[in-house]
């Protein structure tokens, strides 16, 4: 049986909240809209998941009524009332932290095997995201990435080579996962709406390559795609031995870092990591 709760509004009214712009907040009523985005990952039934930024709890609520047990950490002291009820009416079924989650050990906190699914705060869901693919063990301990982003993130994450969106981003999320653009969610459905549309990525670890360290690969991204308009012979001289292993593979040092496929920065980082 499950709970018969108030409606969001309510809940955010009877609370006295509003969303943050400084904490990037922008809430979501549409209780239908939430229902979907949590049957992304498949079913959720009895499985841990890790929500950042749950605000007043829409996309919590979601979860708690796909059966998922979880654990919400929230920065903003002002929504853990409205937490505190979701806990009450699911018992056994919500933890709720408060506090940083950039200055958490996620796989520590979970324990086991988990999904991650967020509506994140625009502000700080860049940095989570790279940070849940840049792990050195691999597969990594979350199952799945069911992540909001504005749009042209989103479109940064599943961008090809030789395109606009196409950088860093592209490569960290592609060479060890399959990535893919899950739903787009009009701005009109947040409240406040934001100046821009969002999009959710949905995220599943792959095989990843041998001999390759994410650490040395995030450095060649990085050099690479911190000064796109320029050469990778240009680019990448800062980096002991980068023009030479380009050479060794074939690669041409006179391309830009957008013409590269993500398998030629895996080939390049593999050289780099020996």
């Amino acid at each position: 049986m499950k709970p018969d709760l108030p409606p969001l509004r309510e809940v955010i009214a009877r609370h006295g909240l509003s969303a943050s712009k400084a904490l990037g907040q922008n809430f979501l009523f549409d209780e239908q809209l939430l229902d979907r985005i949590a049957a992304i990952p498949g079913s959720l039934e009895g499985k841990a998941v890790l929500e950042v930024g749950p605000g007043p709890g829409g996309l919590t609520r979601a979860l708690l009524r796909a059966g998922a047990r979880v654990t919400a950490i929230e920065m903003d002291r002002r929504c853990l009332p409205a937490l505190a009820e979701l806990e009450e009416a699911f018992p056994g079924q919500l933890r709720i932290l408060q506090g940083d989650a950039m200055a958490m050990d996620h796989d520590e906190l979970m324990g086991e095997p988990y999904a991650i699914l967020s509506n994140l705060p625009y502000n700080v869901g860049t940095a989570l995201f790279t940070g849940w693919l840049s792990g050195e063990s691999w597969p990594p301990r979350w199952t799945s990435l069911t992540l909001m982003f504005q749009q042209e993130v989103a479109q940064r994450i599943v961008a090809q080579p030789g395109t606009g969106a196409y950088g860093r981003l592209a490569v960290l999320a592609q060479w060890r996962t399959q990535a893919k653009m899950a739903m787009k969610v009009h701005r009109s459905a947040f409240t406040p709406p934001p100046k821009v549309m969002s999009a959710i990525v949905h995220v599943v670890p792959g095989e990843a390559p041998e001999g390759v360290s994410a650490k040395v690969l995030s450095r060649v991204t990085e050099a690479a795609f911190g000064q796109r308009r320029k050469m990778l012979r240009q680019s990448l001289k800062a980096m002991p031995g980068a023009v030479e292993a380009l050479e060794a593979l074939g690669i041409d040092p006179q391309r830009r870092a957008e013409t590269l496929s993500v398998a030629e920065f895996v080939a390049l980082a593999k050289r780099l990591t020996r």
